[in-house]
């Protein structure tokens, strides 16, 4: 499980820069819904350092609120497992 959400949380960080390296670039983009897909199979943290870090999609309110939203939920569930 540790391996899978290492894994999966360095795609999301990589997909955010990547998408954005493609915007400045007026490349092909990452869809958005792709972009949340990550950060809810696990890799809300990876997509959140993504999306601070390359200064990306932080103006839209749907990553600013939904990101840390999904890594707040992830957090919960992850203790709640681990709890039990």
């Amino acid at each position: 499980m540790i391996l899978y959400l290492i894994i999966i949380n360095l795609i999301a960080f990589l997909a955010f820069g990547i998408d954005k390296y493609k915007a400045i670039h007026k490349k092909w983009r990452i869809p958005e819904r792709d972009l949340f897909l990550l950060a809810l199979l696990g890799g809300s943290l990876g997509a959140l350092c993504g999306m601070f870090l390359f200064h990306h999609k932080t103006r839209k309110t749907a990553f600013r609120i939904g990101i840390p939203l999904i890594l707040i939920i992830e957090g919960f569930i992850l203790f709640y497992f681990n709890a039990s």
